[in-house]
């Protein structure tokens, strides 16, 4: 399990914060011979896009040419200008002059003036007023010059905010001359957005690279001591380095010395800030020795060389150099995050000392733009640790952490050189994630939107590690085998699934699973997202299959497996019970498509078995509340093992999570013995037996719960029967026999279970704004040293009924006014148009026989959908159950046409209602009338008498089919919970 990272706050960096002031209306003051003469072979504005888009970059601004003084304002006054550059071939005194009124009448819009430099251009330029002048350039005609200037003039307008309020890094350049400002712009823009290039690969999506090249460094310019020492206080703390000439104005007097004198100041507040000195004097090579700092010879031939080395080697750009500071020489190369966190145990220990006492990890990520990790590291100093192998150990764990933080909520694109366990959720394809995938992301974004979720000590919730294969995945797997043909075809599952299984998925994604496969040591669930799936307006649940992956150390077998599983998947949307579905909920089957989920499973090793400790259906509303339960307290199921108990209708505890203590079914001891989990579900881990078939859980296995004893897996949840005493001990300590109980959780607190079930669906609701339905697992390691895993594994909505009734069903006479009398009734509203009614005749009843029940209700549901009507089914207990001896095992395509559903107790019959959770939200999403009547001990009424005095249509030994001259009205009062079947 990966480690907690809850005590490892890391700040939001919001990213589309920054760069919010753009360049992106350009005017161009110069004549029309300069302008052709600037535009060479083609425009200058598309000259200035092919470089941006050369490095990447968004947002080219647009560029507007005016040569008189008349067209400027004209523009200015109608376009919203946000730089003028003034391109002069001669020192014109008319230009100045314009400057000056341009920056009267708009003093915001920075002004810059470009002109080819000699020493007569430099001695008439001295003369001039130049205070409207923001920037003068030395033009040779590169347009890398132009991007430079657009991004020092953004950088100028977005400092404040980007640096002091997100911690965005800069460079401080000081220099007074023109011409070699001019250079140093152009090639330290460049290698800055190369640098940003270089470490978008830690985004984890398209949005995620975008967002982080905003974060790259700026440059500040100073043309002064004065400038440079206040743009030094200022930013001192972000600043990566700073390049200096040594000669030029100090206190408005040209000082030899003020270069150094700043180096000086600077040394004595930060002594590790890298400092280059450049100077065209030689003699101040021999003072920056002294200093210990770099020097740079302006007359050098490699001068920009020189300065492009410095600026990679000292400002933290490209790969961290591992040092060895014995002889200065690199001895490792780390060129991401990911790569510092598997060498950090690798580097030796005077190289890693070198480098934490010059803070060069934090810099290096503060240059990558990771400004809340690089924080939290430089944050804490060498003094709090006991040694170097507790400081490697706490760098390695603040990168998992922040890994782990940064995956939260963001659906990352998978790369399958970089793909490892930190990434929460990833996508193979560019195509749709479908329903189920949808909810996913969801959950993950919700939990990493409400701090409070992870505000739990030793409890980690989140998602399960998951990988998405698009919806064009299916579609490419579908064409390129030539599937649609026999998919679409009456031939029976087995053969379409033949024929998938002998089909291929394309190599590419192929390729992808192999490096998902290569991570993962767990067992996969692979199950369907189709884009009706789990949706907030079609009801889909359970209706497409999900397999599951043993795991094993024979990988080769593992993406075996895997392949088989995902194509059974896709199979499985053209099954016919899927096709029965798509005809009675109007979709056209041919317009659906198949995403697939690959998710860990949540669980534990037991020998050749694997399961969570519990897992759990939620739902935000109780359509069956008992006092003093509250419909909009929610309500919870749970079960040992895995899921499949619940969802299959199996017996599972429920309880409201506001009222964890009051359990019906823990009534007495005699109730829990017959009214708890008896068997469990788990994956068989054995990959010999795992095979493909049309039934998704071939490869599970249904086991007693003395088998979870011997697994020592149920200490924390279950309870003692004491036969001579006919009470329930709660403790692993008792002997006697095991009840699944949950007592420890749900009584005593061992983990606050029912608190966060409440948050979670509190906060799903408000998020989803409806009434929702979330599954969960559990594994409470025996090790209690290790955290608590809480996966959340799938959010739904829970359809309900907007119609509403003003009549009081309360003043009905049951006996005297209706068939079928209901106290708790589960719907709202009137349902009309209904002539039928089905029942299962009780004096004949026996669940020996409620597989034969099943298959005939499939057939007459048939009739009903071929002739687009509906019906009311009473039966004995639960519909829709897969075990055959709790009620009728009906697939819910063969009883979609009904319209009201009514579970009966009989008197020696009497089962608790359906809690299947596919059922279930397939019940409430249809709006199906959903009443339960137990009339033997006088809850609700069934008029059996009237029934059997009227002919039947249809009937049998089991079943009768009555049919209607004038329709029976059903009204639901879902606030009282009361419904009825008029007579």
């Amino acid at each position: 399990m990966l480690r907690t990272y809850k005590k490892y706050n890391f700040s939001n960096i919001s990213f589309d914060k920054l760069m919010q002031k753009r360049i992106l209306k350009v005017l161009l003051v110069c004549s029309t011979y300069d302008a052709f003469i600037l535009e060479e072979d083609g425009r200058i504005d598309e000259q200035i896009f092919n470089e941006y888009v050369s490095l990447n970059l968004r947002y080219p601004p647009q560029f507007i040419q005016v040569s008189t003084a008349k067209k400027t304002f004209e523009v200015l006054e109608k376009e919203d200008i946000n730089l003028i550059i003034t391109v002069l071939s001669t020192v014109d005194m008319e230009y100045f002059k314009l400057a000056n009124k341009i920056k009267k009448n708009f003093p915001e819009i920075p002004i810059v003036v470009l002109t080819p430099f000699s020493r007569e251009r430099t001695i008439r330029f001295a003369k001039e007023d130049l205070s409207s002048i923001d920037y003068v350039f030395s033009w040779l005609g590169n347009t890398n010059l132009l991007l430079a200037i657009i991004k020092l003039i953004e950088d100028a307008m977005n400092i404040e905010n980007d640096v002091k309020d997100v911690g965005v890094q800069a460079i401080l350049l000081v220099e007074d001359s023109i011409r070699f400002y001019s250079s140093y712009l152009p090639i330290m823009y460049q290698i800055i957005l190369e640098q940003s290039l270089t470490f978008t690969t830690e985004g984890l999506n398209e949005h995620q690279k975008m967002m982080l090249k905003r974060g790259r460094p700026k440059i500040l310019l100073a043309t002064n001591y004065d400038q440079a020492i206040d743009l030094f206080n200022k930013y001192e703390k972000n600043l990566l380095g700073v390049i200096s000439d040594v000669s030029y104005k100090r206190n408005g007097k040209r000082d030899k010395k003020a270069g150094i004198k700043f180096c000086r100041k600077i040394k004595e507040k930060n002594s590790l800030m890298p400092i280059l000195l450049q100077s065209s004097d030689n003699e101040n090579k021999i003072t920056a020795r002294h200093l210990n700092v770099s020097f740079i010879d302006k007359n050098s031939k490699k001068l920009l060389h020189e300065l492009r080395h410095y600026i990679r080697k000292y400002f933290a750009f490209g790969d961290f150099i591992v040092i060895n500071p014995d002889n200065s020489q690199g001895i490792m190369q780390i060129s991401n995050l990911k790569t510092l966190q598997e060498k950090i145990y690798s580097i030796p220990d005077n190289s890693l000392n070198y480098h934490l006492q010059r803070n060069h990890f934090s810099k290096w990520l503060n240059a990558r733009a990771m400004f809340n990790i690089a924080d939290f590291i430089r944050n804490h100093s060498l003094n709090e640790f006991t040694d170097l192998e507790h400081v490697r150990k706490f760098i390695y764990d603040s990168i998992e952490a922040f890994r782990l933080y940064k995956s939260k909520g963001v659906i990352a694109k998978f790369y399958r050189d970089s793909y490892d366990k930190y990434l929460t959720f990833t996508r193979i394809g560019d195509g749709s994630l479908g329903g189920k995938a949808r909810g996913l992301a969801f959950l993950d974004l919700m939990i990493n939107n409400h701090a409070e979720l992870n505000n739990y000590e030793n409890i980690n919730i989140s998602i399960p590690l998951t990988v998405v294969l698009t919806t064009d995945v299916f579609d490419g797997f579908m064409q390129q085998n030539n599937l649609y043909e026999i998919a679409l075809s009456d031939t029976s599952d087995t053969l379409i699934l033949e024929t998938f299984l002998k089909a291929k998925i394309p190599t590419t994604y192929q390729d992808d699973l192999k490096a998902f496969v290569e991570v993962i040591d767990s067992p996969i669930a692979v199950r369907s997202s189709s884009l009706l799936e789990d949706s907030q307006y079609q009801p889909f649940a359970g209706i497409y299959s999900t397999y599951m992956i043993p795991a094993t150390y024979n990988k080769k077998r593992v993406l075996e497996m895997l392949l088989i599983a995902i194509k059974s998947v896709f199979a499985s949307v053209y099954f016919n019970e899927s096709k029965a579905y798509m005809t009675a909920t109007s979709n056209v089957i041919d317009e659906e498509k198949m995403a697939i989920v690959l998710q860990e499973i949540c669980g534990t090793r037991y020998n050749n078995r694997f399961y969570p400790t519990l897992s759990g259906v939620g739902r935000s509303i109780n359509f069956y509340p008992i006092e003093p339960e509250k419909p909009e307290e929610g309500i919870v199921n749970i079960a040992l093992g895995l899921g499949k108990q619940i969802v299959d209708g199996g017996k599972s505890l429920r309880f409201s999570p506001k009222h964890p203590k009051k359990i019906l079914q823990l009534t007495d001891a005699k109730t829990a013995l017959r009214e708890t989990q008896k068997k469990f579900f788990a994956l068989d881990l054995d990959s010999d037996k795992f095979i493909a078939s049309t039934y998704d859980s071939e490869n599970l296995i249904k086991l007693r719960i003395k088998d979870a004893e011997k697994d020592g897996s149920i200490d924390l949840i279950s309870s003692v029967y004491d036969f001579e005493y006919d009470t329930l001990k709660d403790g692993k300590h008792y002997e006697g026999k095991k009840v699944i109980t949950f007592n420890n959780i749900l009584k005593y607190d061992a983990i606050p279970l029912a608190k966060i079930l409440t948050q979670v669906l509190k906060i799903g609701q408000k998020e989803m704004n409806n009434p929702i339905e979330i599954e969960f697992a559990v594994v409470i390691p025996i090790d209690k040293n290790k955290n608590i895993i809480f996966n959340l594994l799938q959010i739904r909505p829970i359809v309900e009924t907007s119609s509403t009734i003003t009549d009081n069903l309360e003043k009905i006479k049951p006996e005297e006014e209706t068939i079928i009398y209901s106290k708790s009734a589960l719907g709202n509203g009137v349902i009309k148009n209904i002539y039928d009614l089905i029942y299962i005749k009780p004096e004949t009843f026996d669940s020996i026989h409620n597989e034969k029940i099943a298959e005939k209700i499939g057939e007459l549901n048939q009739m009903f959908i071929e002739n687009d009507k509906n019906y009311v089914l009473v039966g004995p207990g639960r519909w829709g159950s897969r075990d055959k001896w709790l009620g009728i095992p009906v697939k819910w395509s063969q009883i979609s046409a009904a319209r009201v559903i009514v579970e009966a107790g009989l008197e020696n019959y009497r089962i608790d209602p359906s809690q299947g959770t596919h059922f279930f939200q397939n019940l409430t999403s249809f709006r199906v009338g959903y009443f339960t009547i137990n009339p033997y001990i006088k809850d609700g009424f069934y008029n059996l008498e009237y029934l059997a005095k009227q002919p039947a249509v249809y009937k049998d030994e089991l079943i009768r089919h009555i049919h209607f001259e004038k329709p029976i009205i059903v009204k639901i009062d879902g606030k009282k919970k009361i419904g009825v079947v008029l007579l």
